[in-house]
């Protein structure tokens, strides 16, 4: 079992950073493919981003490429999404996810869910 929690959303302009965390606890962290999704309203859960294990291999959504970056620190069982270069149709609450799959995209590959941060971004 993984229980996840978030936090770090609010209200940023368009154009400033935001750096989300997401804590984790239970057994074997280390192990878990750890993810960040979003839904937006009246949108399905979109994939954002991932990271492996130790090691650290990363792969992300196209809309958030360039802009987004994933990390974790294992001793502390965190995982980081640093946003920069924020849009408005980034706005949408956001999850942290974990999962034993690598290279994992899809909302059902992933067995353990947080409650969700809010991102808004104003224009």
């Amino acid at each position: 079992q993984v229980q996840l929690v978030e936090s770090g959303g609010g209200l940023v302009q368009a154009g400033g950073s935001l750096r989300l965390s997401c804590t984790a606890s239970g057994r074997a962290f280390g192990s878990y493919v750890m993810g960040w999704f979003r839904q937006a309203p009246g949108k399905d859960r979109e994939f954002v981003g991932a990271i492996s294990w130790i090691g650290g291999s990363t792969w992300y959504a196209d809309s958030v490429k360039g802009r987004f970056t994933i990390s974790r620190d294992d001793a502390k069982n965190m995982v980081y999404l640093q946003m920069n270069r924020l849009k408005p149709e980034d706005t949408a609450v956001y999850y942290c996810a974990a999962t034993l799959l690598v290279g994992a995209t899809n909302d059902w590959e992933y067995d353990y869910w947080g409650q969700g941060t809010q991102v808004t971004v104003s224009s």
